[in-house]
């Protein structure tokens, strides 16, 4: 069994790569967003913020919302926990702690990325950058999370690994669904409007998913189509069913391994089961911010019975 401490590192290493990636991809939502509407771009940018979770540290800092002060508060702000450059230097702390539970490949492409993304957010990044700078984040990340599934033994310490990616992906795009619903959207009259169209647009970029939603349903952004491929849909690999499947999966493995069932397996189980026997008219007839409000409190959960049942230092 391993170590709480190494089990820890590596299940907080890879929420800290997850977490930059998602940053990454809300900030690139909002760049587009801006650049294609003619109108309020602090409206845009505001939102920005308040998708990524992180408005009132940037309240504390700036007073207006702008390409410039959004991208630099969740790009480098390294008194921002949860911006690009944190969460990057969060993750090689925790892939150094557990080194010697890491393939050489594997450790060479954290550090690799810790590198890149040192240079070139060691300045504030230009607005014509920032595409370019994206990118480069986006594909340090994906260069991770490749060398690691492509080197690692299938063990324990790939469950942890697992575990902190799905756990941290089903939160981010719960969330990111409930800001649009509950803050994003100035009231209910603009409900199937352009303004709402662009704001479903922008769900679909922060998880990478505005073209597969096209191949799966073929139509015009439609609230019900988009709620029910970000939560139910089990092929879709930010949906809150897909990330719940794989960390049922892995639990399940650890609980074969170690020879015991916990608290954790029991919550992810229900979790999964949730998602499983839900539609999305009763989840929207539940309310779909009543409904994403409890996944979030219940995902929570389940990482700190993880965290206790493993023993977390």
């Amino acid at each position: 069994m391993l170590l709480g401490r190494t089990a820890s590192g590596l299940y907080w290493m890879h929420r800290y790569i997850e977490r930059a990636e998602n940053i990454a991809r809300i900030v690139d939502a909002g760049l587009r967003m801006a650049l294609t509407r003619t109108s309020d771009a602090q409206a845009t940018w505001s939102s920005v913020v308040v998708t990524s979770g992180t408005e009132e540290g940037f309240r504390e800092k700036h007073d207006a919302y702008t390409a410039a002060t959004v991208s630099d508060y969740l790009l480098r702000d390294g008194h921002n926990p949860s911006s690009v450059l944190s969460c990057i230097e969060a993750a090689r702390s925790n892939a150094r702690m557990v080194r010697t539970a890491l393939t050489r490949e594997a450790w060479e492409s954290v550090n690799e990325a810790w590198m890149v993304v040192r240079r070139v957010l060691a300045t504030p990044v230009a607005a014509s950058e920032l595409p370019v700078v994206l990118d480069q984040i986006k594909r340090q990340t994906a260069l991770i999370r490749g060398t690691f599934h492509g080197t690692m033994l299938r063990n324990e310490i790939f469950d942890f690994a697992r575990i902190g990616t799905f756990i941290e992906r089903a939160d981010n795009t719960a969330r990111i669904l409930d800001v649009k619903y509950h803050l994003l959207l100035p009231a209910v009259s603009y409900v199937g409007t352009t303004l709402d169209n662009y704001q479903w647009e922008s769900i679909l970029r922060s998880v990478d998913a505005h073209r597969s939603y096209r191949w799966v349903y073929d139509v015009q952004y439609k609230p019900t189509n988009i709620a029910d491929y970000l939560i139910l849909n089990g092929r879709m690999p930010r949906s809150l069913n897909f990330c719940y499947l794989n960390i049922v999966e892995n639990l399940a493995y650890l609980a074969h391994d170690y020879g015991f069932t916990h608290a954790c397996h029991k919550t992810a189980d229900i979790t999964l089961a949730t998602l499983r026997d839900n539609t999305v008219k009763q989840i929207f007839a539940q309310g779909l911010h009543e409904f994403l409000e409890g996944f979030i409190g219940q995902n929570n959960r389940l990482g700190f019975e993880i965290a206790e049942t493993y023993n977390f230092d």
